[in-house]
């Protein structure tokens, strides 16, 4: 699977898969990074893809050094799944 990349003109992370894009779009605010939606292509759902592309959202957060605050609901139940990610969770 491709890695996930940062879109920071359309303010989404991105996760190219089978010719399909999943994607998280985000506001960036002074204190976090809010996601505020997530989509996977339907004939891609149940795979587990989302879930790639949050952790690959995730990592890329803490790499810069940021925080997340989750605005979807996938997000929510994500954090509350992976613990590793409660350093950055707001």
């Amino acid at each position: 699977m491709a890695a996930v990349r940062d879109n920071r003109d359309l303010n989404r992370f991105e996760l190219d898969v089978e010719g399909g894009l999943a994607f998280a779009n985000y506001r960036l605010t002074p204190l976090a990074v809010i996601i505020t939606h997530t989509e996977t292509p339907r004939a891609l759902r149940g795979r587990g893809i989302a879930s790639e592309l949050v952790k690959g959202a995730l990592d890329l957060i803490r790499a810069d050094g940021n925080k997340v605050i989750a605005g979807c609901g996938f997000v929510v139940d994500y954090l509350r799944k992976h613990p590793e990610y409660a350093d950055i969770a707001r």
